[in-house]
């Protein structure tokens, strides 16, 4: 569609004054006074003067502050992801507007061809990144964009003809997605997170399945068949006419499209034609949830026309990402792994089975979301010889830890420690050679930092200090 005749927008509200709030608003003031009347961005009830308010009143944008009560009248609004659908906010834009839309949506109606759509609890950004590694080693344009980092509309205009968006969705993203219709998408896992915004597990997972609303016969569906939701959701995809993609690493799906493993060999099937790709030990990414995005980059990658040998060159040459079960070295025979990224119990269950059970030492702790730590416990008193629990959300974890290993008998150590720092000390003095003390909170970060990036540098950072001082 080209900008002569793209749908005029009218009157725009934008909700939210953050990165995604303030990157929207830019992009719909450059579109006055043609395809928009006016923008108008409420930037929330906390809200003051600042910077930001001021550059974007500057652009035409009129910004209103310290209210989330919204007054007037408007054709298109688009919220912010951290505002629940649920939320007074959010409710009070809808009385004011014929539509309310998320990031995604909108970068999706102004720039509509080639999306590759990503989605799921744990692994999105890995099998992301993979994705788009792939499609480039096939000679393809192709741009990580969405939840990775890279907002969407900031790349619409400068998007190549013949480029590959290939997004990150959440689930708060997916949520107040309408006409999304991506040409492949992937839904990795459906397990507990984010149920403060969305309210119930089934609200959640019914938002993960928004990612293949649109999709017709001709369109490449992934679907893990390993978890419950996943496959209901595959389920009903089949109900639909679609030939979902059933993706595992559990078993050997019967289907003319799968990917899955044999014997250890990453294998795709794509119309009843299978693909023998190359074992996954050969991954420089750890663990078989890492087996499974590979498996899941791969479909996409080959559903597309990348040829198989570029397929398997690019898997072997692809390496872990920053926070994502990262190498962060190795001091007097100990190895050190950051995967600050693990903010879901789920996550952590996932990275436990990377390393041989009994050689871990794991750091566990953040901001408490309350999730239930029932099958962490398990897994960390079957995996790990020593878990250090710290944080705001450390005595909870530390007790349930506890309940679980004088249960069963295990030989669990469990200490306490108040921050990070004190974690680090306490995880590295009781390190043995030969055993890994890995970083994979299965909490969020924010008790005590900005994000879990800062978390996880800061744990990089302890181990280069610890590397210094032995050199």
């Amino acid at each position: 569609m080209t900008a002569t005749n793209k749908a005029r927008l009218g009157a725009t509200l934008v909700l939210g004054l953050g990165k995604t709030g303030e990157s929207v608003a830019r992009y719909l003031a450059s579109l006055m006074p043609g395809r928009v009347s006016s923008v108008t961005l409420y930037a929330g009830a906390s809200s003051g003067p600042d910077e930001r308010a001021r550059a974007l009143e500057e652009a035409g944008v009129t910004v209103v502050l310290g209210t989330e009560r919204v007054e007037g009248s408007y054709d298109l609004a688009v919220a912010s992801p951290g505002i629940p659908e649920t939320s007074a906010f959010f409710r009070s834009a809808a009385a004011c507007a014929t539509e309310v839309i998320g990031e995604p949506e909108l970068a999706f109606r102004e720039s509509p061809e080639r999306w590759v759509a990503i989605t799921g609890t744990n692994g999105k950004t890995t099998t992301t990144s993979l994705a788009t590694h792939l499609l480039r080693a096939g000679g393809l344009a192709a741009e990580a964009v969405g939840n990775i980092g890279t907002l969407i509309t900031d790349r619409v205009a400068e998007r190549p003809a013949d480029g590959w968006f290939v997004a990150e969705l959440s689930s708060f993203q997916l949520a107040c997605t309408r006409t999304l219709h991506p040409r492949a998408a992937v839904l990795l896992n459906v397990t507990p997170d984010h149920l403060e915004w969305h309210g119930t597990m089934e609200a959640y997972a019914a938002a993960k399945e928004r990612v293949f609303a649109n999709m017709d016969g001709s369109d490449l569906a992934v679907v893990s068949v390993d978890d419950d939701f996943c496959r209901a959701a595959a389920g009903r995809l089949s109900a639909r006419g679609l030939v979902p993609c059933e993706l595992s690493v559990e078993r050997e799906p019967s289907g003319p499209r799968a990917a899955f493993l044999r014997e250890g060999l990453l294998v795709v099937r794509l119309d009843g034609v299978e693909r023998e790709l190359l074992p996954a030990s050969d991954l420089k990414i750890f663990g078989r949830h890492n087996a499974q995005n590979a498996l899941a980059a791969a479909a996409v990658a080959l559903f597309l026309g990348v040829a198989e040998k570029d397929v398997c060159a690019a898997l072997r040459s692809f390496a872990p990402i920053e926070h994502r079960i990262e190498p962060a070295g190795e001091v007097a025979g100990v190895r050190y792994v950051n995967d600050s990224k693990a903010t879901n119990t789920d996550s952590v269950e996932k990275a436990l089975t990377a390393f041989d059970a009994g050689s871990i030492v794991v750091l566990l702790g953040g901001h408490d979301k309350m999730t239930d730590l029932t099958s962490l416990s398990r897994a960390v008193c079957g995996r790990c010889r020593v878990a250090v629990c710290y944080g705001e959300a450390g005595e909870r974890i530390a007790r349930s830890l506890e309940g679980e290993r004088d249960r069963e008998g295990a030989a669990l150590e469990v200490l306490r420690a108040a921050h990070l720092r004190e974690a680090f000390d306490a995880a590295r003095a009781c390190a043995r050679p030969g055993e890994t003390v890995l970083l994979s909170p299965a909490c969020s970060s924010f008790d005590e930092f900005a994000n879990m990036g800062e978390r996880g540098r800061l744990f990089k950072e302890l181990v280069r200090s610890l590397s210094e001082g032995e050199a």
